[in-house]
């Protein structure tokens, strides 16, 4: 199968992409048990910013053509964000 011109370059791109937006959400995560949120966010504004950045780093998973993360173990921010989502 061909490929376009300049497609590696976006490939390429995607992935730094990606790393940012694994970099992002290993921050909110580290700021998340640390509790270091609650200095600089409202519990629900915090809650739909780690949301968004969990969504983000997703969509560049996909477009990095990286495989999915499997389910976060127990502990981690996507399962602890549903009850902080739901104590709002």
């Amino acid at each position: 199968m061909r490929t376009l011109p300049g497609s590696t370059d976006l490939e390429r791109i995607a992935r730094r992409w990606h790393d940012l937006a694994e970099q992002r959400l290993a921050y909110y995560t580290e700021l998340y048990r640390s509790g270091r949120w609650k200095h600089y966010y409202t519990q629900e504004s915090f809650a739909v910013r780690m949301l968004d950045v969990i969504e983000d780093a997703k969509k560049w998973r996909q477009l990095a053509g990286r495989p999915m993360a499997q389910e976060p173990a127990q502990g981690e921010p996507a399962r602890e964000m549903s009850v902080v989502r739901s104590a709002a």
